[in-house]
């Protein structure tokens, strides 16, 4: 990975990118992977399908390669329940500054727990063969909101005298 640049997410910066989060300041950037889907293909909280799945943290800050980290894959939404881990990888330093690994997820959401020694936890919410009604909404907002101006931009113009006249003189 570039300093700067995610090429995984069309070259976008790492402040725009949203598989880059802080953990006690410092960037950590996630990926899903799931081969026996589409080979090449990275995910980042939105996995398409259920499965086997290669989990992969990238350390962006050098700092963090040299402290412990461990990673919790839970199902559900809460943190605290210890019976609902997935997937479990113990703390330890990560020098390469990448921490990998795999879980075999079904439907449903995940919540992936980063936690590095001496920091607050940041986490990952995964949703696993999910639809995300809040981008299904803002998708939807832009063409919805033309045809409503041009359905108010119709009724109008059918309104106006003028073109009541031009109606009733291209019949006649």
């Amino acid at each position: 990975m570039l300093p700067g640049i995610v090429g995984a997410h069309g070259n976008v910066s790492l402040e725009d990118d949203v598989c880059v989060q802080r953990v006690g300041g410092n960037l950590v950037h996630f990926n899903a992977y799931q081969p026996q889907h589409a080979a090449k293909v990275q995910y980042c909280t939105d996995i398409p399908a259920e499965g086997d799945t290669f989990l992969v943290v990238d350390l962006v800050d050098p700092v963090l390669r040299h402290l412990p980290i461990g990673v919790r894959l839970i199902k559900g939404m809460s943190e605290a329940s210890e019976e609902e881990t997935v997937a479990y990888w113990p703390p330890m330093t990560h020098p390469d500054g990448v921490l990998r690994g795999e879980a075999k997820l079904a439907k449903g959401l995940y919540r992936l727990i980063i936690t590095p020694e001496g920091f607050s936890p940041s986490s990952y919410l995964l949703r696993v063969q999910q639809i995300d009604y809040a981008n299904v909404a803002r998708t939807a907002i832009g063409p919805l909101t033309i045809l409503l101006l041009l359905i108010v931009i119709g009724y109008e113009v059918s309104k106006s005298t003028r073109f009541k006249s031009w109606w009733v003189s291209s019949r006649a």
